[in-house]
């Protein structure tokens, strides 16, 4: 599956404000810093994801970006799909005729757009988190 690195930013930014307390906006520039995107990129890729329901602003000294929604209703499918358009995810272009491999490849393209479509934010959080604790050094000697 090949996607654009705005959606990977997009997904991203998306998964960086499911980690945060529910109701505290969050500033661009930390969001940028954390994830490791440009912050000009990420300010149009918010307005989009603004645009598209997915997040919410709020203005002022203790303004930025928070999701629009809970984590677990928010999946990667529903994400991907908004920023990249309806056919995102075809790593190749398919032939009008048909070929030994046709229905191969639209099994494949099922199968990816069903775990995008199952998995949300929330699971994503909860998968990153348990296997960040998992690799926390001990240093007891």
């Amino acid at each position: 599956m090949n996607i654009s690195v705005k959606a990977e930013y997009a997904l991203q930014a998306i998964f960086d404000l499911a980690g945060q307390r529910t109701g505290e906006p969050v500033r661009i520039a930390d969001i940028a810093r954390r994830q490791r995107i440009p912050q000009k990129f990420l300010e149009l890729i918010l307005a989009g994801l603004k645009q598209g329901g997915f997040v919410e602003s709020r203005r002022g000294a203790e303004g930025g970006y928070l999701l629009a929604k809970p984590a677990d209703s928010i999946t990667v499918g529903e994400v991907t799909r908004f920023v990249e358009g309806p056919h995102q995810g075809r790593t190749r272009p398919r032939r009008k005729a048909e070929t030994p491999f046709s229905e191969l490849w639209l099994q494949v393209d099922h199968a990816v757009a069903e775990i995008v479509d199952r998995t949300t934010f929330a699971d994503l959080q909860r998968g990153w988190t348990e296997k960040q604790n998992k690799f926390v050094l001990n240093w007891e000697i």
